[in-house]
């Protein structure tokens, strides 16, 4: 065995009753960023992840469509694998509760904790779930229905084995209030101390009334309760009762990683299994939030799922990666349409993560043949730099602990925003075109392709190919699948004199006719006619946030401008925007002398379709206000750098 630290994570197992949607593709994203990073950090990392392929749905589900029941699951279990190695998952296992392997493993915990005495036989009479799989009281009820899912559900009366979870009342309640971190985040586990608090009721175990599941050991006919079956997975893959030394290094799981919904399956029943059986409790149980569409919750029955291959294909792995893990803020839903995938792609990833590296890239090309060069005069803006790196990576690490991917990627982002603020400030285009300034120019581009080696590091958990394809243009690593997280808390690792190939922009920009849009008319609840008139009279006077993230504003300096021949309405401006130079046609003319606007600060609608005018190429457009007869050209004040973003 390993010398190295252990780390167990794992994702719920899936239910196979049709294909996985992007809401599953958050979960085993997330798990897989945690595994990745310890990973990096030098940590033995088991990651499961697998299905849950017994219980009444499924057999009914595979009825329906006239298939063998195994025939059925086998055939989504397929494509739920194909998913995950799309997504570049890099679990360690992937268990199916249809194993025999699982199957022992459960017979063993179910078989322990009834010569403990804590199962016995009496007869279940109750409603039951059957999407849940779950059984209720009747004071558990909402308005009649399930309390998880809100559908119907069924009176059942049989023969059943129990489970004393109330006996462990007390017991779990301890456990809570000992380890704080039991339940993550504080909201869930006041809310599950609040559900054990009214009082945990035993739990039946067994079913008679179909036979897709594993055979309780010692009674014929009875068939172990779904749950009971797919939390024992957590043990099974690591090697209970058959690796005795794989299990005693693994066990106890360091983080469950589960949807809201099933936390109490995670917190309650769970850990009152492990406590009758004798086994340690996992460290933590991490429930995050829904992924939800503007009508509601993703649900494979409301038949309103995403399919992330589908998103995979138009966007590429790594953008569908940042956006699911970007959006869903600390335990709270995170909201899906795909504008706000190309808005996240456009703004984040090819304005400001793409645009740096194709900037460096380039100005390493113009300015040194290629050639990273050795730093020589730093200055302030350098130290400040390099503490905003060092914050960067630091944050990053304490917020990929606490599993808050979205904060993690923000640390990582202000290093980004940064390094192009430092572009603007240190205007490396002005340093160029003196000869004394050279060192201070080789300084400012060593420590610009410094800043993006260590931004892919820390950013590699979360999108894994972007350290091979920046490698490509940098050569940053001798093996970019192996890199280490101390790569990324180290400043001044990058060698000089390394060549530099720019390409293409890793994150080009989806333009509006790229991707189909998938706003769905709202349903009509049937609000009060005032409102709906109201909201009538609104029409296409509004723009979603989506809508103006999609908008680059950049601060402009205008360097020339001249009159277009033969067109008296209109100006022909050479702007500066960063290291860039752009010619923007603009009808100013009887408004402005072009002597007038050389050297103001203007803000510039940077992704306008390119258009043609009067022969000349325009290359976006300025911002002006104008009332009745009057215009004025929106200008800052002149220690605004160009290139930079107005917000």
């Amino acid at each position: 065995m390993s010398d190295r630290k252990p780390f167990y994570i794992t994702t719920p197992i899936y239910y196979p009753s049709d294909n996985l949607h992007i809401g599953h593709a958050y979960t085993t994203v997330a798990a897989d960023c945690s595994a990745r990073f310890k990973r990096m950090q030098g940590y033995d990392v088991f990651y499961l992840t697998g299905t849950d392929e017994h219980g009444q749905k499924i057999e009914r589900v595979a009825r329906e469509k006239g298939v063998e029941t195994k025939a059925y699951v086998d055939k989504i279990v397929a494509n739920i694998k194909v998913l995950w190695e799309k997504l570049l998952i890099t679990n360690d296992d992937f268990i199916r509760t249809t194993e025999l392997r699982h199957e022992k493993a459960v017979q063993e915990i179910f078989q322990r904790i009834y010569d403990k005495g804590d199962i016995y036989k009496s007869v279940y009479k109750g409603w039951y779930c059957t999407p849940c799989e779950a059984f209720w009281t009747e004071r558990q009820l909402v308005d009649g229905k399930c309390p998880d899912c809100e559908r119907p559900v069924e009176m059942m009366s049989e023969e059943s084995f129990f489970f004393a979870m109330s006996k462990y009342q007390d017991r779990l309640l301890k456990h809570i209030e000992e380890h704080p971190e039991f339940i993550q985040p504080e909201s869930r586990r006041n809310e599950m101390v609040n559900f054990i608090k009214g009082g945990l009721e035993d739990l039946c175990v067994s079913r008679t009334t179909f036979q897709w599941g594993i055979p309780v050991p010692f009674q014929e006919g009875h068939i172990i309760y779904v749950w009971f079956d797919a939390l024992t997975n957590y043990l099974t893959a690591i090697g209970f009762g058959s690796e005795p030394e794989k299990f005693e290094r693994y066990w106890p799981c360091d983080v469950h990683l589960v949807g809201k919904d099933i936390v109490r399956f995670h917190t309650v029943i769970w850990p009152i299994i492990l406590m009758a059986a004798d086994l340690p409790l996992p460290k933590q149980v991490f429930g995050h939030g829904w992924l939800m569409l503007e009508g509601g919750k993703m649900s494979k029955s409301k038949g309103n799922v995403i399919d992330p291959l589908v998103l995979i294909d138009k966007y590429g792995v790594d953008a569908v990666r940042y956006y699911l893990l970007k959006e869903m803020t600390y335990g709270m839903d995170g909201y899906y349409s795909e504008d706000m995938l190309v808005s996240r792609i456009n703004a984040d990833l090819a304005n400001d993560l793409g645009n740096l590296i194709s900037r460096t890239a380039a100005m390493v090309g113009r300015y040194f043949d290629g050639i990273v060069p050795a730093p020589v005069e730093p200055d302030d803006l350098d130290r400040e730099l390099k503490e905003t790196a060092r914050e960067a990576v630091l944050e990053c690490e304490k917020q990929l602990d606490r599993i808050d991917y979205s904060a993690a990627l923000g640390a990582i982002w202000r290093l980004v925003s940064r390094a192009n603020k430092y572009i603007d400030e240190t205007a490396p285009w002005v340093l160029a075109r003196e000869e004394a300034s050279r060192g201070r120019l080789a300084t400012v581009i060593y420590n610009l392709v410094e800043s993006i080696r260590i931004i892919t590091v820390a950013a590699a958990p979360f999108m894994p190919t972007l350290p091979v394809r920046v490698n490509e243009q940098f050569s940053f690593f001798k093996d970019p699948e192996r890199i280490t997280w101390e790569e990324a808390k180290s400043w001044g690792l990058l060698v000089p004199g390394g060549k530099v190939h720019k390409k293409e922009n890793l994150f080009p920009r989806v333009e509006a006719d790229q991707h189909k849009k998938m706003n769905a008319k709202k349903e009509d609840k049937g609000p009060d006619k005032p409102a709906v008139e109201a909201a009538q009279n609104r029409e296409g006077e509004y723009i979603t946030i989506e809508d103006f993230a999609r908008l680059d504003l950049r601060v402009a300096e205008v360097k020339a401008a001249e009159k277009m021949k033969k067109a008296d309405k209109l100006l022909v401006l050479t702007l500066q925007v960063g290291d860039e130079e752009r010619k923007v046609v603009s009808g100013i003319a009887p408004w402005y002398a072009p002597e007038e606007l050389v050297g103001k600060k203007v803000v510039l609608v940077a992704n306008l379709q390119p258009t043609k005018l009067r022969g000349v190429m325009s290359e976006g457009m300025i911002l002006a206000a104008s009332e009745g007869d009057r215009l004025e050209v929106l200008t800052l004040a002149s220690d605004f750098p160009s290139g930079g973003k107005v917000r």
